[in-house]
């Protein structure tokens, strides 16, 4: 048992792979990382005065959205970490007794990124921005899919963002750092139109794997779409992933 939907269109960008055709070629090559080069989105969507607030990992995301998005979709908008950066500068000023910019805090919280892609569009459907640990990008599917079943007709987007975590925080993470974001419009899976039917399940049967992850969770997921793979399973945030392609 699991839950079909349809991938109507993607696009991902990272530092060194600005467009579907190079990730393409890096899973190819194996899909390692670190994923190279010093390059920033052009975001070139979003209007001057809202792409100026926005870092790396906001440009990462509303590209990539600006990509496959449709007027008036709604929105899922997923990061396991979020602005750390932002928020540990924050967080650094309050210990130097400093004033706290209000521009920086308010792109600090988790939904930022999406509001500013909202207001350089115009945007007013349902948005919800979420973490859930490793297995994020897979909870951020899940509430897809939830918003999909409520409104079968229609497709929502689906954002997901990460960057590593800062130096005085990186002794935290237990996943493999890599500067990424990825977005997907999903369908229901008895609408017509274009698009590649998956079905996502959550199993209880999936072994542990026996060496540590290459991939981030989100990462791994993405590479899955991009390879077109008949399966792929991975064990994270205490639930077993799996899923299957069809045709």
């Amino acid at each position: 048992m699991g839950i079909g939907f349809v991938i109507r269109d993607w696009a991902a960008w990272s530092p060194g792979l600005p467009d579907a055709e190079s990730w393409r070629q890096w899973s190819r090559e194996g899909g390692s990382l670190p994923l190279g080069g010093a390059a920033t989105p052009a975001a070139a969507a979003t209007p001057p005065l809202l792409r100026r607030r926005l870092n790396l990992l906001g440009r990462m995301a509303v590209d990539v959205a600006a990509a496959v998005d449709r007027p008036g979709l709604p929105s899922i908008w997923s990061s396991r970490y979020g602005d750390a950066g932002r928020s540990l500068a924050l967080l650094a000023d309050l210990a130097q007794d400093q004033p706290l910019s209000p521009t920086a805090f308010s792109l600090s919280v988790h939904n930022a990124i999406g509001a500013v892609a909202a207001m350089a569009t115009g945007n007013t459907a349902p948005q919800t921005a979420l973490a859930g640990g490793a297995a994020s990008a897979g909870f951020a599917l899940l509430e897809a899919l939830g918003r999909l079943h409520e409104s079968p007709a229609a497709e929502v987007l689906l954002v997901h963002y990460d960057m590593p975590l800062p130096p005085d925080w990186a002794s935290f993470a237990d996943d493999p750092p890599a500067t990424y974001a990825w977005a997907w419009r999903l369908a229901a899976v008895d609408a017509s139109g274009p698009g590649s039917a998956y079905t996502l399940a959550l199993r209880a049967d999936i072994a542990e794997a026996a060496e540590a992850p290459v991939l981030p969770f989100g990462l791994d997921l993405h590479r899955a779409v991009i390879d077109a793979k008949a399966q792929w399973q991975r064990r994270a945030g205490g639930q077993c992933w799996s899923l299957t392609r069809h045709g």
